[in-house]
């Protein structure tokens, strides 16, 4: 008998491998979590807070532990919420020393107040045409909290409501870009007030802060623009940036 003819055995292609990846790509990534987040920009506000108010001086050492069992949290957030700050320049990480709250140079200082009045020129310029009723009544009620808190002696609470007036009214110029970059300018200021002010008057920042409000109610931005800029400038020279270098042999000299 004649043999069959052998059966072909077709051989199918094996899916291509990326058909694959997809899956593993889920497996291997997982989804960021809101929560997360919150909690690492509450750690960061918490910290950036008690700087403004003068909580925490400049060097102090921000134990990741000790910040975590604070907040109930994982040291991985605190981390994250230190490594925000330490790009915007608020703490500094190095290794064998962890993070510490940052302490600015004179120059450092000068810098930022120098970017703080091309900022709030142009700024307040701005506002003194763009401002409503509304909001310049809110300006009102903000300069009233002011003088509020140099009443009671409130040094943090006044220190913390000096500083935000100047972000307030870049939020209301509704740039969310300007009040960020302000909002890190005015915190570095606040830093720098820690290490450098003098026996500088509360009560003085206020009243410039009244005599800005009063140009934006007139709508006179050249008036605003001269006021922020004398405000600005006074309270950088009330901060100790030229310590005086003291001359060796009268300093070593024996006292009559």
């Amino acid at each position: 008998m004649p043999q069959a003819a052998p059966r072909l055995q077709v051989i199918r292609p094996a899916p291509p491998a990326r058909a694959a990846r997809p899956t593993a790509r889920r497996t291997r990534h997982k989804r960021a979590d809101p929560a997360a987040g919150d909690t690492t920009r509450r750690i960061a506000d918490s910290i950036v807070t008690a700087i403004v108010e003068r909580r925490l001086m400049p060097g102090t050492k921000l134990a990741e532990q000790k910040i975590a069992d604070i907040f109930q949290v994982s040291r991985t957030l605190v981390r994250q919420a230190l490594n925000q700050l330490s790009r915007d320049k608020l703490v500094t990480l190095a290794p064998g020393r962890g993070a510490r709250v940052a302490e600015p140079s004179a120059d450092e200082a000068r810098q930022v107040f120098e970017v703080r009045r091309m900022l709030e020129t142009a700024m307040i310029r701005r506002a003194s045409i763009a401002l409503t009723p509304a909001q310049l009544a809110e300006l009102r009620a903000h300069l009233e909290a002011e003088k509020e808190a140099i009443r009671r002696t409130d040094v943090s609470g006044r220190t913390r409501l000096l500083a935000d007036f100047h972000v307030i009214i870049a939020g209301m110029l509704g740039n969310t870009v300007l009040a960020a970059m302000l909002a890190e300018l005015v915190s570095r200021s606040s830093l720098i007030a820690l290490m450098f002010q003098s026996a500088h008057s509360a009560e003085h920042s206020c009243e410039e802060h009244v005599a800005i409000v009063d140009a934006l109610e007139r709508h006179d931005p050249r008036a605003a623009v001269r006021l922020m800029e004398s405000h600005l400038l006074s309270v950088e020279q009330n901060l100790h940036l030229h310590p005086r270098i003291p001359d060796l042999a009268a300093a070593l000299k024996p006292r009559a």
